[in-house]
């Protein structure tokens, strides 16, 4: 015998009205019988959230209504969990939770988590094309998350985002450019020809462009990293920024492949050394570290950027290069010399090999189309090819 009043229900539009309607069956206790309620809405989304609604409660009797929960509460809730759970660093905290600031300031940002429809996230993506495609793809991940997150604690029971399509950025990805191999080779000659007096970032332009650390990696560096024996540096944190701007120590670097162990090569060997020492014998310098400045506790990545800028404007007339091409500039010499992908990936500290060839794009292109010639090189030395290639030559010489 079926349970009264367990009809599914439906949702309709009323012509006349111009309104959608959301219509179940109630069971009448009185009566014995069942009879059609009906509650209309400004949408169809709506309506489907409020039917589905109704029909959880039946299924659940245990269910207890609440008032709503605020989308931004669910959201900074989400992220201060991801925070203390070391998912992500703080420096991430304080970028998403500007983010969260912006989106409490508008028409949705208001709203209970369980009153936002599709149509409402869709605008709001829309008008967000002016950032990145990896800004977009954030939010979108965020909004995604933050409402299955709702379902699974029961603030809500359908996710709008399933119907909601990520737009694409109307401006173009920055291109992370590499120093080209003259470039890099005058660039090193000064470098080399300075002291620190004169260039008191000199090593840590050297470390980036010689082993491919990031800038705050770089600068978290301590002399208990250094494995002078077996000429080794372990990387394991990064220097990043809370919400509120101050630098701190990061408990691990940018992604979980960043925490690695790098060979020192032999040149930068006498200046790592020459780091070590300054360290060793400064004041205030209880954390050894490797480039503590006189005047603070941590070194700013801002200032060893601007400073960078400064040099290759100034001298070699380079103004589209930033601390991170320096990195970058290793990562296209570790290619160019044909070394495996999956060895770049692990120096570099990618977390998985599709960031190695999605970044290097264009450096694998070149390099794709140098090991090609090698094949036939080799096809050729091993005639392979050479008959084919002597019958094509001898068909063309028959034609003339």
């Amino acid at each position: 015998m079926a349970e009264k009043g367990t009809g599914q229900g439906c949702v309709f539009f009323n012509k006349q009205r111009k309104r959608w309607n959301a219509q179940y069956k109630e069971y009448d206790a009185k009566t014995g019988t069942t009879k059609p309620k009906t509650k209309s809405f400004k949408t169809e989304e709506e309506a489907k959230k409020y039917l589905d609604t109704i029909m959880y409660q039946k299924e659940n009797p245990l269910y207890i209504e609440h008032n709503g929960i605020p989308l931004c509460e669910v959201m900074k809730a989400n992220l201060k969990l991801k925070l203390d759970t070391n998912q992500i660093t703080p420096t991430q905290f304080g970028r998403v939770t500007r983010t969260i600031e912006k989106i409490e300031k508008t028409s949705i940002g208001s709203k209970n988590i369980d009153e936002i429809t599709s149509n409402e996230l869709q605008d709001y993506m829309n008008s967000q094309t002016h950032l990145s495609n990896s800004s977009i793809n954030k939010i979108y991940q965020q909004f995604n998350q933050t409402f299955k997150i709702a379902i699974n604690k029961g603030y809500m029971l359908r996710n709008p985002m399933i119907n909601v399509i990520k737009p694409k950025s109307v401006k173009q990805d920055k291109e992370v450019r590499a120093l080209t191999v003259e470039e890099q080779q005058s660039f090193t000659d000064y470098l080399l020809s300075k002291d620190l007096k004169q260039c008191k970032y000199k090593n840590v332009f050297l470390i980036q462009m010689y082993m491919g650390l990031r800038c705050g990696e770089t600068l978290a560096l301590t002399t208990h990293d250094i494995d002078l024996k077996h000429k080794k540096m372990n990387t394991h944190r990064t220097l990043t920024t809370d919400e509120n701007n101050a630098i701190i120590m990061g408990n691990k670097t940018k992604t979980y492949a960043g925490k690695r162990v790098i060979p020192i090569p032999d040149f930068i060997y006498p200046h790592i050394i020459e780091q070590m020492q300054i360290a060793e014998n400064q004041e205030n310098n209880e954390e050894k570290l490797l480039f503590k400045p006189y005047n603070a506790r941590y070194t700013r990545r801002t200032n060893v950027n601007s400073e960078l800028q400064r040099i290759l404007e100034r001298y070699f007339d380079i103004t589209d290069i930033s601390t991170h091409s320096l990195r970058h500039t290793f990562g296209t010499r570790c290619i160019e010399s044909g070394m495996a992908p999956v060895v770049v990936q692990r120096l570099m500290g990618h977390k998985d090999i599709s960031v190695t060839l999605n970044t290097y794009t264009s450096v694998f292109d070149e390099f794709k189309a140098r090991e090609i010639d090698k094949v036939n090189q080799y096809y050729l030395n091993e005639n392979m090819i050479k008959n084919n290639l002597l019958n094509e030559e001898n068909s063309i010489e028959n034609e003339r």
